[in-house]
């Protein structure tokens, strides 16, 4: 898997810090289960097929993260757990009803949104317009992008990062920490 942070004309394909804020903030504007949809993006760093693909047995409210299957290997079965946010699982729970559906037999295996994955793409996109986030990283797969960027920027271990983005090895997380901005200007900053 080869991961390219920039497009052939050497534009940026992930979010900014500036920008991951500018679309929490709206993100947090829109209406129910599109708000959950994008602050589950934004705090897994998930792609969204996975997200689609979660049912309310993934949260896990005492453990405090989210179990995503990784869909990108070559075969089913291969789960990965993330940690949120208590607040974020407080939310899912107001919108959702997560524990309800948990403990009826029924729906637990139900997922927790019910749309195509052009409509998620869509709902994402619709957050990025409105956060006035233009360009080439302004879209699914920036925000993810950006999700592993801004963890390494916070010293996140790279073992770490990799298992929570769902990477087959360190080698292909450690392109990330080729974008690490702020860091790297401090680095140069030495020879100036």
């Amino acid at each position: 898997m080869i991961i390219d942070l920039f497009s052939p004309e050497g534009e940026r394909k992930y979010l900014i810090e500036a920008e991951r804020i500018q679309f929490l903030e709206f993100a947090r504007l829109a209406e129910n289960e599109q708000r959950t949809f994008c602050l589950m993006l934004y705090y897994t760093g998930a792609r969204i097929s996975e997200i689609l693909n979660m049912t309310f047995g993934n949260i896990d409210n005492t453990g405090l993260y989210v179990t995503i299957e990784s869909l990108k290997k070559r075969r089913k079965g291969i789960f990965r757990r993330i940690p949120l946010p208590e607040l974020f699982l407080d939310e899912l729970q107001m919108v959702h009803n997560i524990k309800k559906h948990q403990k009826n037999p029924k729906t637990k295996n139900d997922r927790l949104w019910t749309w195509t994955r052009n409509t998620g793409y869509r709902k994402i996109m619709g957050i990025m317009k409105l956060a006035n986030i233009e360009g080439v990283h302004a879209c699914p797969k920036g925000l993810r992008h950006s999700f592993a960027i801004h963890c390494l920027e916070k010293n996140i271990p790279l073992n770490m990062v990799s298992k929570w983005m769902g990477h087959s090895s360190l080698e292909v997380t450690t392109i990330y920490a080729n974008a690490l901005g702020k860091e790297e200007r401090l680095i140069a900053s030495r020879i100036w």
